[in-house]
């Protein structure tokens, strides 16, 4: 007959066995409080991790707003940057450029200089005051920001020289292209005005202005924006060489630009290279939305047809022309 063995649970028995574990469980809790604590409530490092996520989110959809010109919106999305990161060059920065955008220079300004006092050396911010003056055709203060940059970046002398040609220093404009001449040499642009300041009489500032072609080539040496860029195709129109030189720039700079296309192709037209107008034309007119340009475009494909003989084409995008302008 087989024995039952019977163990007794004595309550205090059971207390004695459980202790140790019990320890053991409040030990590991005690040196695991730092993770526990981190999974709820976010430390310093965390925080800051989040604020820098948030700002870049916020920042490049500024930057998105203001590729399609909605530079309001740009605005709004860098005012909470701001809130998120204080006294960013970079927001600084950018929120000049949309206020310039929107025709507002005082608080273009404004911005610019806030920028300006954390990186008074930083040649961007210092080039986008100077373009700021001579928005506002300020060219004494544009001189004056220009030298700063020249004690700095020595190359940017040309610049210089212009600022100088339009404030009517031309003392010092004559003294720093002889400089340059005997440094570097000139380009064609610099060529002509030190022409012009050689010459016996002395020429007028008003002569050459900022929106005569060969104003608007200086400046779009030192900026070249879109908008400059355009003014020189307008007033190149019957000048083929530089529709070619300045159209096939732009299309490498501006591909979203449909004007560029159509003015670069007019000088291969006119070059008889009808093939790589038309080729030109039919990239370009992807991205015309006025019914004007869509008229010279279908005009200028017609020319390009014409040359190469198919006159079926050339027919057919003359009548697309005509039911346009009908």
């Amino acid at each position: 007959m087989t024995q039952k063995i019977v163990i007794q649970h004595h309550p205090t028995a059971k207390k004695v066995f459980l202790l140790p574990f019990l320890l053991f469980f409040v030990w590991v809790l005690l040196s695991n409080s730092k993770v526990f604590s981190q999974d709820s409530i976010p430390d310093k490092k965390d925080l800051t991790e989040e604020k820098r996520i948030k700002f870049q989110e916020f920042f490049f959809k500024a930057l998105s707003e203001k590729s399609i010109e909605n530079y309001q919106k740009a605005i709004e999305n860098l005012e909470s940057c701001n809130q998120i990161l204080e006294n960013q060059v970079a927001v600084f920065f950018e929120f000049s450029k949309n206020y310039v955008a929107l025709n507002n220079t005082a608080l273009a300004k404004e911005y610019i200089q806030r920028a300006l006092q954390k990186e008074p050396e930083n040649i961007w911010i210092l080039k986008h005051l100077v373009a700021i003056c001579e928005r506002e055709s300020n060219f004494s203060e544009a001189v004056k920001n220009q030298q700063k940059i020249v004690a700095l970046y020595p190359k940017e002398r040309e610049n210089l020289v212009r600022l100088y040609f339009m404030n009517n220093q031309l003392k010092e404009a004559a003294a720093l292209l002889s400089t340059l001449e005997k440094e570097t040499g000139l380009s064609s642009e610099f060529i002509f005005l030190k022409k012009r300041l050689d010459n016996s009489e002395v020429p007028d500032v008003k002569e050459i202005r900022l929106e005569d072609v060969e104003g608007l080539k200086l400046q779009y040496e030192n900026d070249k924006s879109y908008k400059i860029l355009e003014k020189i195709l307008q007033k190149s129109e019957n000048n083929f060489h530089d529709l070619l030189k300045f159209g096939k720039e732009g299309i490498t700079l501006y591909p979203e630009q449909p004007y560029v296309y159509l003015q670069y192709s007019k000088a291969m037209n006119h070059q008889k290279e009808f093939q790589k107008a038309l080729n030109s034309l039919k990239n370009g007119l992807d991205f015309v939305i006025d019914e004007s340009m869509e008229i010279d475009f279908y005009t200028e494909i017609a020319r390009a047809y014409k040359g190469l003989g198919n006159t079926i084409e050339e027919k057919k995008y003359l009548q697309k022309a005509i039911n346009l302008k009908s």
